[in-house]
């Protein structure tokens, strides 16, 4: 990985070389898996030339996504850093902040407006009809570790307990995942462009409107309930206000909708713990990071805490 001065020093020779100016003091932003550098008006993402390829990804989607959805691109490409490449994309500089995962700090009142203009947004990706390039995209096989059906779910908690052979994992747990599956869609379709990352780390606002959708390397073909679940599971104390939200603006049954999440959220966790046992100690927390949300699905009953 390009350590982070490098990266600093990639994102100042990029802009000039892109846009043909100084981007003048720039700022590194916190990143899981890429180096963000944010000017004044620009924002550089970088990853290694040899990284995942879902930067490609989002590149590809950019100008073709609905108008005012995400940040503009302004150019994108590869840059030589020392003896490998570096990608990077650069984006105009929405206005805003994140209200971040759990939405901290956010009062009622400003939830349910940002959730309102959030799914007024996401109706507006799930009405997109991409062609071209842009479908092809879309349409590319993409390892999301998401929901796609009641048979797959199930299969995946049996191949979880067999690949657990510490235990870690709960025969309650286990169990509390086998009913979540047996209660869940019998499907999932493909039908509609999905952002698929869409929690409130990736948006932008300002007072009490959204300005943007970031980070479309996850975005696929998928169901809307593909992103409800996002909007809803990191909305921290306003979970309920924006279940009420989403069911009200999409005419969806609110039984229907926290199952759909609850399967989603399952198929996500299963995901990554089927690939804990795997992992060195370094990496071992966010096993246990996972296992203490998994109880909190089961046996807390996240979704139904507080239905009617």
């Amino acid at each position: 990985m390009t350590a982070p001065r490098q990266a600093r020093d990639a994102a100042r020779a990029i802009v000039p070389a892109t846009l043909g100016r100084d981007p003048g003091p720039m700022t590194a932003a916190e990143s899981g898996s890429h180096h963000v550098h944010i000017g004044s008006d620009v924002v550089v993402k970088l990853i290694d030339g040899a990284g995942h390829s879902r930067l490609e990804r989002e590149v590809a989607l950019a100008p073709h996504l609905p108008a005012g959805l995400t940040a503009p691109l302004l150019g994108s490409g590869l840059h030589r850093l020392g003896a490998r490449d570096v990608r990077y994309a650069c984006y105009a500089r929405m206005p805003g902040a994140a209200p971040g995962i759990g939405m901290p700090g956010v009062d009622a009142v400003t939830a349910r407006s940002l959730a309102r203009e959030a799914v007024g947004r996401l109706e507006a990706l799930h009405d997109w009809t991409p062609a071209g390039h842009a479908d092809r995209t879309l349409r590319e096989a993409l390892d999301h570790g998401g929901f796609t059906g009641r048979d797959a779910l199930l299969a995946e908690v049996e191949e979880l307990a067999a690949l657990d052979r510490h235990g870690a994992v709960s025969s309650r747990l286990l169990d509390g995942l086998t009913a979540i599956a047996e209660r869940a869609p019998l499907r999932a379709r493909a039908v509609v462009p999905v952002h698929a990352d869409c929690h409130w780390g990736n948006w932008l606002a300002l007072d009490r409107s959204v300005t943007a959708l970031l980070d479309f390397e996850w975005a696929r073909f998928g169901e809307p309930a593909d992103d409800w679940f996002f909007l809803a599971r990191f909305s921290g104390p306003h979970l309920e206000t924006v279940l009420d939200v989403i069911a009200r603006a999409t005419g969806t049954c609110p039984e229907t909708l926290r199952v759909a999440c609850e399967a989603r959220e399952a198929a996500h966790l299963v995901s990554d713990l089927r690939v804990a046992p795997e992992r060195s100690d370094a990496r071992a927390r966010p096993a246990t990071d996972r296992l203490g949300e998994l109880e909190e699905l089961v046996v807390g009953r996240h979704w139904w805490r507080h239905a009617r």
